[in-house]
C-alpha cells in the first residue's frame, strides 16, 4: 500500500472542492484515463499514479473554473495543462 502524504490528499480535496463550485463539466485527463473532478474517489486513485494532467473544462462558467481549477494545481506545483 502506498504511503499518501498530507500534501497529496490536501491536493485531491482542494481539486475536488474547487470543482464543486461550477456548474462547468470538469474533467482532468491524466496518463491513464479521464476522472471527473467531482468525483473524490476518481480523484484519489488517478491523482496518486499520474504524472500529466490536462483539464477538459465546458459549460457556463467555464472561464471561471479554469482559472481557479489552475491555481489550485500550481498552489502544489502541480503543473497541468487547459482546454483553450
Amino acid at each position: 500500500m502506498m504511503e499518501i502524504s498530507n500534501t497529496f490528499a490536501q491536493l485531491v480535496v482542494d481539486i475536488n472542492r474547487t470543482a464543486q463550485q461550477f456548474a462547468s463539466s470538469i474533467v482532468i485527463k491524466t496518463d491513464q484515463r479521464s476522472i471527473d473532478a467531482k468525483s473524490i474517489l476518481g480523484l484519489t486513485y488517478s491523482v496518486l499514479s499520474s504524472k500529466t494532467f490536462e483539464l477538459e473544462i465546458h459549460g457556463e462558467d467555464e472561464e471561471e473554473a479554469k482559472k481557479e481549477m489552475v491555481k489550485v494545481f500550481h498552489h502544489y506545483n502541480v503543473s497541468v495543462k487547459v482546454n483553450e
